[in-house]
């Protein structure tokens, strides 16, 4: 098992070296996230040990669960699933140093009220909906600068960048056009040059279309199912959060 997992971060880090020389860019631009959604503390141990930790889940009570096992081992997590106003304050007590997830200002202004209590900042990137799907969360393209303005108002939220979901298809060109619309965003928001905005990071790429996000200009690439093995269910059910 731990050879397989090892092996296969092997293979990932084969295809972003791959990647970043078919598009001209250096490879240490690229961050390797972990996707570990149903994955088991013990298999993302493995990944921990070998120097991978930059890791990140779905669900707040998947980091619950998780966080005994995994706490004695260095690593930094980040959230990149639909956040609940009411799992706020859980999400904090487990040391998240990113949400990836922010996509509306009362979430914001939540996180942000909770924050103060606790005397705490936190790194945030803002979730962009480029494929336009009614199952996919985020705010819309055209509706992003807006909530970024808004969001660089609240002290507590340090905006690093932006995160979106490709959309799930094989034809390449369609997946490529959601890649290239939140990198235009993130160009429109780096021209206002806003206080309190950092445009550093776009979250964008997963197992299936990684090689394209970093052709787009992507910096953080999400990888579960190429790492840990294929889940019961479709990328595409995990993602749609308007399954409970």
């Amino acid at each position: 098992m731990n050879e397989e997992i090892l092996n296969n971060i092997t293979d990932i880090r084969k295809r972003i070296n791959n990647a970043c020389i078919n598009s001209n860019r250096n490879s240490n631009e690229i961050k390797l996230l972990l996707a570990t959604k149903t994955v088991p503390a013990e298999r993302i141990k493995i990944a921990l040990q070998a120097g991978y930790t930059l890791i990140a889940e779905n669900k707040v009570q998947e980091l619950k669960e998780k966080n005994e096992s995994l706490k004695e081992i260095l690593h930094t997590n980040h959230f990149i699933g639909h956040l609940q106003t009411n799992k706020i304050k859980d999400l904090l007590k487990y040391n998240v140093s990113c949400i990836q997830s922010l996509d509306r200002w009362d979430l914001a202004k939540k996180i942000h009220q909770r924050l103060e209590f606790e005397n705490k900042t936190i790194e945030v990137l803002i979730q962009v909906n480029t494929s336009f799907e009614e199952s996919k969360f985020g705010v819309g393209p055209d509706n992003a600068i807006e909530l970024v303005k808004q969001v660089a108002k609240l002290e507590t939220l340090k905006i690093k960048g932006l995160m979106t979901i490709g959309l799930f298809s094989a034809e390449t060109e369609k997946v490529r056009k959601c890649f290239r619309l939140l990198k235009d965003v993130q160009q429109k928001i780096v021209a206002l040059n806003l206080p309190n905005v950092e445009m550093q990071e776009l979250s964008m790429g997963m197992s299936g279309d990684m090689e394209i996000a970093i052709e787009e200009g992507a910096t953080i690439i999400r990888v579960g199912t190429a790492i840990f093995g294929k889940r019961i269910y479709p990328d595409s059910y995990y993602w749609n959060e308007t399954i409970k």
